[in-house]
């Protein structure tokens, strides 16, 4: 249950997922419902069940993605196939939907998976949308995607901010991984969540969350730190995909993690470029990061999900 509820207006809902899953924001206005986001492809059906509940016999008119990571679009192709949902995805992304290019969407990059979806409009930043009968305007937030979009009600004075700003933190600035630039985009796009008038936040991962201000200053402290030496970055990569790993499947066999690891290829780009580890270095690493972190156990000759 959302603990900010109260702050929320009535047509809209949070559904606060676990990591896998990215947040679903529902709106249910008086002509039309919208779902911002859809989660993982293995989480499709609960989403499904948690939108059908939201919509209480309604149909779901819109689906809209902030941004293409397979935790926020894994639940497209279900959500289409039980609404027929008309779908609106940032710009950018257009003609690598089209073609269902999974090395430019991120999938084969981050050996993540995503059953192919369709879309019939696009979204760009500065474009205004009603959603749950309220006024949002689309704004571009480069640095952990270079194609995100947050939304933003004047209104109301609520941003849903998808992994450019949580509580604490913000998603993987995946750009600079493979050498392209992220952290200044991350940095502008915190300073225009500065610049906003916000009382509530409705982040992509966590619970929404009232004191924008002391999370603004834990983002800008931890973008600080990953700056100043790129192999931060990369090694936060390393522990995040390899826990994504572990709670999509739950269980891995140690002897596999290397291998594993290896064959995500935003990871072996950012091995080869900042941490220029073996396989068994970066696999020992990982998982001793994890086990430090209470985020995984050894159970015999396996890696269990832990937290």
């Amino acid at each position: 249950m959302c603990r900010h509820k109260q702050m929320l207006p009535a047509t809209v809902q949070v559904f606060q997922r676990g990591w896998l899953s990215s947040n679903n924001v529902l709106f249910t206005g008086r002509d039309a419902t919208a779902l911002i986001d859809s989660g993982y492809l293995t989480h499709a059906p609960q989403t499904l069940a948690l939108v059908q509940h939201g919509l209480q016999g309604r149909r779901l008119d819109r689906l809209i993605n902030t941004h293409l990571h397979s935790d926020h679009c894994g639940g497209n192709a279900m959500l289409q196939a039980s609404y027929g949902s008309h779908t609106a995805i940032p710009a950018a992304e257009a003609d690598k939907v089209r073609n269902w290019d999974v090395a430019a969407l991120s999938f084969k990059a981050t050996g993540q998976r995503c059953e192919r979806f369709s879309f019939d409009a696009t979204l760009a930043p500065g474009d205004k949308l009603v959603l749950g009968d309220l006024q949002w305007q689309a704004l571009g937030a480069p640095g952990h995607d270079p194609h995100s979009l947050i939304f933003y009600c004047a209104e109301e004075k609520i941003l849903i901010s998808a992994d450019a700003l949580w509580e604490n933190g913000f998603g993987v600035i995946f750009p600079e991984l493979d050498g392209a630039s992220g952290f200044t985009e991350a940095r502008a796009t915190l300073e225009l969540i500065a610049s906003l008038p916000v009382r509530l936040v409705i982040p992509g991962h966590g619970a929404p969350f009232a004191d924008v201000k002391a999370a603004l200053k834990r983002a800008f402290s931890r973008l600080d730190y990953l700056a100043a030496d790129p192999q931060r970055n990369s090694q936060n990569a390393v522990k995040v995909m390899l826990k994504f790993l572990l709670l999509e499947r739950q269980q891995l066999a140690l002897a596999d993690v290397p291998a594993l690891l290896a064959s995500i290829p935003v990871l072996e780009q950012a091995n080869h470029r900042f941490l220029q580890k073996t396989p068994q270095e970066l696999a020992q690493w990982a998982v001793s990061q994890l086990l430090r972190a209470a985020a995984a156990r050894i159970e015999g000759d396996s890696l269990f999900n832990e937290g």
